[in-house]
């Protein structure tokens, strides 16, 4: 299986939290019920704090994988 499709990208790499899921957030607010933010993040911790933030916000992780070493990427479908 492929990656989802996706409406826009989200490049959080660098970044540590919370900066990578306030872009997110941010990112998300401009889409609509069901579409998908690609975010491609290194901080390490990032899985747990998506996982953690779709919980709360009742989005939905499609997938969190790693690409390399270095690199997650996490789609996320907006509720």
């Amino acid at each position: 299986m492929g990656n989802p499709d996706f409406a826009v990208e989200v490049d959080a790499c660098g970044l540590v939290c919370p900066l990578p899921l306030l872009r997110t957030k941010k990112a998300l607010q401009a889409l609509e019920s069901g579409q998908v933010v690609k975010v491609i993040t290194t901080d390490k911790n990032a899985v747990g704090d998506f996982q953690a933030f779709a919980k709360q916000t009742g989005h939905l992780i499609l997938s969190q994988d790693s690409v390399d070493n270095e690199h997650i990427v996490h789609f996320i479908q907006k509720r």
